[in-house]
């Protein structure tokens, strides 16, 4: 069981804070905001206040297991259907909402479908960073960013809109084929951005930290 509030150094009941630490940045909820910060701003910002948080970093348990007022609530996220290797940080996302595809576009893209409060199944695709990398990596003519407004009414004619196509025109290809009148959340550093391919799709910072309140709840009562 893990307080909804702690006593920090200074002697002061704040709400726990909540932290979801991923492969690049800390992702923590404050109450009001949420803050992406690297790992030593978070532990420096972070380390005297009461904290509950999940990871997928395993390289920095040691570090931060010793912060006393930091808590580990990954295996309270627990999640009907889920298969043992699947990330804490996508089960969190999916507890979120009963039913759905729950997208989560950062570093790598991972797309989860929910049915009736139980996980069905779902996939991981590379993040747009790494397919521009891969691009690449194939030659330097092939070397571009995005074009974030491509559009898919038409065939591109240039290299940049023929990656930008390419990349955004498979996923929303692949998650299209798995909706099935379903609704479409998006989270993650790019999420925003491919929501906006999709019609009546909701962009949410919050889910994967509702999901981990809903756990939270769950374990005080």
């Amino acid at each position: 069981m893990y307080p909804s509030k702690m006593t920090n150094a200074h002697g002061v009941e704040n709400s726990v804070l909540l932290a979801d630490i991923g492969n690049t940045y800390f992702h923590i909820y404050n109450g009001s905001e949420i803050e992406h910060l690297s790992y030593e701003e978070a532990i420096r910002k972070y380390s005297k206040e009461a904290l509950c948080y999940i990871s997928v970093k395993q390289q920095l348990d040691s570090t931060i297991a010793n912060i006393s007022l930091w808590k580990n609530i990954s295996k309270e996220i627990q999640l009907q259907g889920a298969y043992e290797t699947m990330g804490v940080d996508r089960r969190a996302l999916c507890l979120s909402h009963d039913d759905g595809i729950f997208v989560d576009a950062g570093s790598a893209i991972t797309v989860d479908i929910m049915q009736n409060g139980e996980y069905i199944g779902g996939f991981i695709l590379p993040g747009l960073k790494a397919m521009l990398q891969a691009y690449s990596s194939i030659s330097p003519v092939l070397d571009t960013e995005l074009n974030e407004t491509i559009s898919l009414a038409q065939l591109p004619a240039t290299t940049k809109d023929g990656i930008s196509y390419g990349i955004i025109a498979s996923i929303k290809a692949l998650i299209d084929k798995h909706s099935d009148g379903k609704k479409l959340y998006f989270t993650g550093g790019d999420g925003k951005l491919l929501s906006s391919f999709f019609e009546e799709a909701t962009y949410d910072e919050m889910l994967v930290f509702n999901g981990m309140r809903k756990a939270l709840k769950a374990t005080s009562r």
